[in-house]
């Protein structure tokens, strides 16, 4: 199961992560996103342990989704020692993702 980011975890899960991190910056009413769900979840189950994989629900947590410029979603940051390393925006192929993941490892 995926993790879950907020404004007050952020900081630590994500940018003093030793790991890299997939953050899926998403909303319970963006039907594109729930269809992505089931993908970040596989991928969480997959990288347990090397990465951190997980979700931000937008309407709860405003403050990363305006700091990283989020303005569509899906959207996806893969962060490493707290940069952005990769970006992607709408629904990504899960290869592209794991592509992406591993290249941040």
């Amino acid at each position: 199961m995926a993790l879950e980011f907020t404004d007050d975890n952020f900081q630590e899960e994500v940018l003093n992560s030793s790991q890299p991190v997939l953050v899926d910056f998403w909303a319970e009413w963006c039907a594109p996103c729930r269809a992505l769900g089931p993908v970040i979840d596989e991928l969480s189950g997959e990288y347990e342990g090397k990465a951190k994989i997980g979700k931000m629900d937008i309407d709860t947590n405003r403050d990363a989704a305006i700091k990283y410029g989020i303005q569509s979603i899906p959207s996806i940051i893969i962060f490493k020692d707290g940069e952005v390393l990769n970006k992607f925006v709408g629904i990504s192929l899960k290869d592209e993702l794991v592509s992406a993941i591993d290249a941040a490892m």
